[in-house]
């Protein structure tokens, strides 16, 4: 296997672990996260969901922090 496949392999490794989360971000995390969201077309959630697949771990990390904070009230 060459670098380059390799590399490629991987990127396409994260891409699709971000898939399922980004997904879920967009239904429903993002809404919880910013409250104009919450109200969000579809086009604004199709729109959205390239940046969260591709930032899966940060939106992730962020949702849960948020869930966090939401439950420490």
């Amino acid at each position: 296997m060459t670098f380059a496949s390799a590399a490629v392999r991987v990127a396409t490794l994260y891409l699709e672990a971000g898939i399922l989360p980004a997904l879920a971000f967009v239904l429903v995390g993002a809404g919880r996260l910013d409250p104009a969201a919450a109200h969000g077309s579809p086009g604004f959630r199709l729109a959205v969901l390239p940046g969260a697949i591709l930032l899966w771990p940060v939106v992730t990390w962020k949702w849960l922090a948020s869930a966090r904070r939401a439950g420490a009230r």
